[in-house]
């Protein structure tokens, strides 16, 4: 391999047009990505669509001919908040709302509590908002009328009166911006209500529409935000580490061509819109490419301070550091695609695009670095060496190694006990975990109604118990009714289930009373598009459904498992129905599990193939166990961590852990590879120290510029960016440590013997 490296050094520094060449390929193929990747493949199909985000499966039956009447249908959701509904200037000023908004030409239809469908066919159609001269005693009695109505009360005004819904739908060939489908609804809505000036009322919108346009804005505006920003802490953080402006651009230039290469590269697999592929990726392959490349340029510092021009600096330096900066590129590499072992289709997306901008940024590094170096403008590229602020402290961090070899079997014990310890917390207490708002801006008005509607309404989500039975069953069998009452009682003793609705419902709020014998031939005084909203005997199918709040699988689990357990006991006693719990809460909860596991399984891949990658490349299995320490350390370390704070284990955080393992392996590499070229001509203590000394500068550079790159996507209005920039400079800065302690009081417990010949003494003398 070293004569690979060999090879290398010699091509970059004096084959000059072949490298040219070389970077002009990569720049053209990768032009033609930004311009127009189909000139060279044809676009395949349309992407399905990620497992994360994407809307499941509904297992709905074909719908009937009849348009159902439905509460969760809408494309919008505008709330209102007020204490004075039920009076006659508020229901004279939601109904001047309501009138506003369908004037609209891109509103197709609104249904508000004003405007639901009457309960029995014989019946006349009567607004639960009484005329504007009403009594105050007409309007307390309309409001008692709403709170008691099926389809009204804790559906479409919540249990206080204080705040409504109104579910907007959108004719979608009319809709000409994201502005229409949220900041003008709620602008108009707000002039209406402003004509009278007695009425308070506060709107938001959110629903399905406004989330999404949510998070595709924050999404395109972090992508070129935190671009630019990764592209600014590598300029910033090389000024300040180097002290010296042509080191600077020399290293800033090969993990910025890789991020240009990467990013018009992967244009060609049409993976649009994936926000961990635009921002993340970028930043991290910056990262990558930085690390390799402030070791590279530290080396070939060193060798131009000690004399060396500018090409043999440049071809010592890829030959002595060449190798490590592949390991570390090979193991990050399969950190990442580790990630592709996933179901989740964003997940193995950025894991693939991962994998190419590791391996186009290393090509960059051992070609471009070397390649500037011997050019003019390697020229006195030493200056502002010995000004360096790590380089003049670097003595007094030496005694983490000192410590670390006056006590090595004490602190190797310490460092595996904590690893395990950490290991044993985050395992028992970070549980699987997914919200509906994880991909919304914490501060977009779409997530915060979302929040609202949630305290209010017990959720804006629904999911539903569908209930089927065989042609055994009559139509009218009263053992429908009373297995949807069983189900519909059962679910209001649950406090996370919000106002079941079903048959049972809209039954009991006809007239009269009985057994369901007698009850059950009520159905037919419905209307038919509220019939068969729950009820269709043609296809021996009913259904109950209920709110869910954007609390996360990991409360509602338990919920949905005692649901689950009691409908499997149903089954037992009703032998001809069978019961099926569906929704899109339900469908995160069932296939969350399976996507941690996924990755989880992919961390522990990518650790395993790391331990057998470093045996191999070093000879040794006493050293891949030795690595296993300081690389396991900092993942339990931050899973311990968040699991303090009270977090649980989400996909974002197990996809971190996954990235944060190939980034960790860096330090660790680039020490154990200048330990072992120590340990030719020193002692085991001497080697330790003097491969600190040789790479010290490189791990605390590298590890200051991840960490504050990492620290920039803390500002992203994304809370998963924020969990994931958290935690990888959390992770980040726990490896360093762990490299400076127990990496080297674990090598000079536990690593390789070997006699301390007269040789190794006179070395060590000198």
């Amino acid at each position: 391999m070293s004569l690979a490296f060999d090879a290398v050094a010699r091509w970059s520094v004096d084959h000059r047009w072949s490298v040219v060449l070389l970077i002009l390929l990569l720049s053209g193929v990768s032009i033609m990505g930004y311009v127009d990747p189909e000139l060279v493949l044809m676009r395949g199909e349309d992407s399905k669509g990620d497992l994360i985000t994407q809307s499941p499966p509904s297992g709905r039956p074909a719908r009937p001919q009849v348009d159902p009447f439905t509460l969760s249908r809408g494309d919008a959701v505008l709330v209102a908040d007020s204490d004075s509904f039920f009076t006659p200037e508020g229901a004279e000023a939601m109904r001047a709302v309501v009138d506003d908004l369908e004037r609209l030409d891109y509103v197709e239809r609104i249904v508000w509590m004003d405007r639901i469908p009457i309960l029995n066919i014989f019946g006349l159609q009567e607004p639960l908002f009484p005329k504007n001269e009403a009594s105050p005693e007409r309007f307390e009695e309309a409001k008692q009328k709403a709170l008691n109505h099926p389809l009204v009360g804790g559906q479409l005004l919540s249990s206080d009166a204080k705040t409504q819904l109104l579910l907007v739908t959108f004719d979608p060939f009319r809709v000409l911006s994201d502005d229409d489908a949220t900041i003008r609804l709620r602008e108009v809505a707000e002039a209406a209500a402003k004509k009278f000036p007695d009425f308070e009322v506060r709107f938001q919108v959110t629903g399905r529409i406004p989330a999404a346009i949510a998070a595709i804005e924050s999404h395109e505006s972090n992508q070129l935000k935190f671009q630019l920003i990764g592209y600014g802490v590598i300029i910033l953080m090389t000024i300040i580490l180097f002290r010296g402006i042509r080191a600077v651009l020399i290293v800033a230039m090969a993990p910025g061509l890789g991020v240009f290469w990467t990013l018009g590269v992967i244009q060609f697999l049409h993976y649009e819109n994936n926000p961990l592929v635009d921002v993340i990726v970028p930043i991290l392959v910056s990262l990558v490419g930085l690390t390799d490349g402030v070791h590279l340029m530290v080396q070939i510092r060193k060798l131009r301070v000690a004399g060396q021009t500018e090409a043999s600096a440049a071809k010592l330096g890829i030959q002595q550091v060449g190798m490590a900066c592949f390991l570390t590129s090979l193991t990050t590499a399969i950190g990442f695609g580790s990630l592709m072992l996933a179901d989740s289709q964003w997940v193995r997306e950025f894991g693939a695009c991962s994998v190419i901008g590791v391996g186009l940024t290393f090509v960059a590094v051992v070609t471009v670095i070397p390649f500037l170096c011997s050019t003019p403008l390697g020229r006195n590229l030493h200056v502002g060496h010995e000004g360096s602020l790590i380089d003049r402290n670097l003595d007094r961090i030496t005694i983490f190694i000192n410590t670390a070899l006056k006590r090595p079997k004490l602190l190797s014990a310490a460092g595996i006990a904590l690893t395990i310890a950490f290991f044993a917390i985050s395992f028992l207490k970070l549980t699987p975990d997914q919200r509906q708002s994880d991909g919304l801006p914490e501060r977009a008005e779409a997530t915060k109604a979302l929040h609202h509607v949630d305290e209010r309404f017990g959720g804006l989500e629904f999911a539903r118990v569908d209930v089927y039975w065989s042609d055994k069953v009559p139509d009218d069998s009263a053992e429908i009714l009373r297995v949807v009452a069983e189900i519909d009682d059962y679910l209001n003793t649950e406090d996370l289930i919000g106002h079941p609705l079903s048959i049972r419902n809209l039954i009991d709020a006809q007239p009269g009373s009985g057994p369901p014998e007698e009850r059950m031939t009520l159905i037919d005084l419905l209307p038919p598009p509220l019939k068969v909203a729950f009820f269709e005997p043609d296809r021996n199918y009913s259904k109950i459904t209920f709110r869910v709040q954007d609390l996360g699988i990991a409360k509602y689990g338990p919920v949905f498992e005692r649901l689950e357990e009691k409908l499997a006991t149903m089954k037992a006693e009703h032998p001809e129905f069978h019961f099926d719990l569906n929704g899109a809460a339900v469908w995160r909860w069932e296939n969350l599990y399976q996507i941690v596991v996924d990755l989880a399984a992919s961390l522990g891949a990518a650790s395993v193939i790391i331990f057998i990658v470093l045996a191999v490349v070093y000879r040794s299995i006493r050293l891949g166990l030795i690595s296993i320490i300081p690389n396991m350390f900092p993942l339990v370390f931050t899973g311990a961590f968040l699991a303090w704070l009270g977090y649980s284990l989400e996909i974002v955080m197990v996809c971190s852990f996954t990235v944060c393992l190939g980034i960790a392996v860096d330090d660790t590499i680039h020490f154990l590879t200048r330990y072992l070229e120590e340990r030719e001509h020193h002692s085991e203590q001497d080697a330790i120290r003097r491969a600190f000394t040789g790479v010290g500068t490189a791990l605390i550079m590298t590890t200051t510029v991840l960490v504050v790159g990492f620290s920039t996507v803390i500002f992203s209005e994304s809370r998963d960016h924020k969990i994931f920039a958290m935690m990888g400079a959390l992770t980040i800065s726990a490896a360093l440590f762990g490299d400076l302690i127990f990496l080297p009081a674990l090598l000079a417990a536990f690593g390789p013997k070997r006699v301390d010949t007269p040789a190794h003494r006179d070395s060590t003398v000198m």
